[in-house]
């Protein structure tokens, strides 16, 4: 008999994540190992745990689950993302795509599709809520009719988009040292590095690209 497929998930709600883990108990296929309340921590489950399937929300704090995602795909290749959102919009669905992650699952209708979505996933297959289809062909009829332009945000380092993130959550440069455990001289050079790179010159910029780009949400 085949082992349960081993999920992990990460919502910054722990009422989403017990009506999920809810859900999936009548599943004997499917068997969750580990939860996550934020972006940093579900990486860190990722690396440890080493699960087929990472349920994650875009909106997560301290680490987005954008950033999240791509730093799963790099550590842990043989997990599969699976991103549940809130978020029904071309902008978000094409970062999600960029990230690397093999699905998209709407919030409101996660409790028809997630399960399907989880076993799709799992054997290689994307998965997108058939609501997202229209999105996906203007995503792909844009991607062949523009030039593709150099995002300035792909220069960035991970460390820096992890400081970016924190800045503009409204974290100290002391308190983003800590958390990193770098020195605040380090920190300060990698906030000067990420702003000269994106051309942006004070915090306020800085917090208004990061809702922009979907590192931050409300």
């Amino acid at each position: 008999m085949r082992r349960p497929l081993r999920l992990l998930l990460a919502d910054d709600h722990a009422i989403l994540r017990d009506g999920i883990r809810a859900l999936l108990t009548d599943e004997p296929d499917l068997q969750v190992v580990g939860e996550a309340e934020n972006g940093r921590q579900a990486l860190d489950q990722a690396r440890a745990l080493r699960p087929d399937v990472v349920i994650l929300d875009i909106g997560m704090p301290l680490l987005s689950g954008l950033e999240a995602t791509r730093q799963i795909r790099r550590d842990v290749p043989e997990a599969r993302v699976l991103i549940l959102t809130m978020h029904q919009n071309e902008e978000y669905l094409a970062q999600v795509l960029a990230a690397g992650a093999s699905g998209y699952v709407l919030k409101d209708v996660a409790g028809r599709e997630l399960v399907s979505a989880i076993r799709q996933v799992a054997q290689g297959e994307p998965f997108f809520s058939p609501s997202m289809a229209r999105t996906l062909t203007a995503i792909y009829l844009r991607s062949l009719e523009a030039e593709k332009t150099h995002d300035p945000y792909e220069d960035l380092t991970i460390r820096e988009r992890e400081i970016l993130q924190l800045v503009a959550e409204g974290f100290t440069n002391r308190q983003i040292a800590e958390m990193l455990s770098l020195s605040i001289k380090t920190v300060k050079t990698h906030r000067l590095h990420l702003m000269q790179k994106l051309d942006l010159h004070d915090r306020t910029e800085l917090v208004k690209y990061a809702f922009q780009k979907g590192i931050i949400t409300a």
